[in-house]
């Protein structure tokens, strides 16, 4: 399924505040990510349409498997991309800004190579 970036971004909050807290709500998504309430349902509602988000009887948000690989997927490139545009001398707050709009539109086959190259050329704790 391809997902609009909007929706991945989601997804993506879902999962970082998800491994800091074991109940995610609507409205922990929203505080974080800046939205208003509605938009974050409307966009939410959408997430469980596709598998994605489950939303048990309490409010609480889950990510599905397939919801659970895919924000694993968005966060590694995030993550990977602002490790990497930091160590090019890049100021940590535009890294992980450019990473963000990156993350969404890079080929798998690109962002692959850098995964490589990372691998290959730098010690483990600096990947």
């Amino acid at each position: 399924m391809a997902l609009q970036e909007s929706g991945e971004m989601y997804l993506e909050t879902i999962y970082v505040l998800s491994q800091n807290s074991s109940s995610v709500r609507s409205i922990d998504v929203a505080e974080y990510m800046g939205f208003s309430k509605p938009s974050v349902s409307r966009a939410i509602s959408l997430l469980k349409t596709e598998g994605l988000v489950k939303i048990d009887k309490d409010g609480y948000l889950k990510l599905t498997e397939a919801g659970l690989i895919l924000s694993k997927r968005i966060y590694e490139r995030h993550t990977v991309l602002s490790r990497l545009f930091t160590l090019l001398g890049v100021d940590e707050k535009i890294a992980s800004e450019d990473a963000c709009r990156i993350e969404h539109y890079i080929s798998d086959e690109t962002f692959s190579a850098i995964k490589r190259h990372m691998e290959k050329y730098l010690p483990k704790e600096q990947q």
